[in-house]
């Protein structure tokens, strides 16, 4: 049996642990996406392709644990959302300001501008 997926509830948000998640360029490249909603269904397309599973995997938690995202298993998959609506009833404007102001991560993986 599958491990539990924790998020922490709406009043637990800690700005600390947002502001911790976000620090890294992949995190936020990954809010990023999910933010803009370039990720419909198969939401481990907001990650960066060239990273392996298992540091996916890593950064999806950290994300889930500061409660920037929900996920849920569906069959093989995880999909996950961003909590934006729920950050932003705690913390009105930091996750939008902060997303302005973020420039899209240059990956390996990102399609050539024409």
């Amino acid at each position: 049996m599958k491990r539990p997926l924790l998020h922490p509830a709406p009043d637990e948000l800690k700005l600390e642990s947002i502001l911790y998640a976000l620090a890294d360029p992949v995190r936020l490249e990954i809010v990023r996406r999910l933010a803009g909603g370039d990720c419909p269904l198969k939401c481990s397309a907001a990650a960066p392709q060239h990273l392996p599973k298992s540091t996916m995997s890593h950064h999806f938690q950290i994300l889930r644990e500061a409660g920037l995202i929900s996920s849920e298993r569906r069959g093989t998959e995880v999909v996950n959302t961003l909590r934006l609506a729920e950050i932003d009833q705690r913390f009105p404007g930091v996750l939008g300001t902060i997303l302005t102001a973020a420039k899209p991560l240059e990956c390996p993986d990102a399609k050539p501008s024409t």
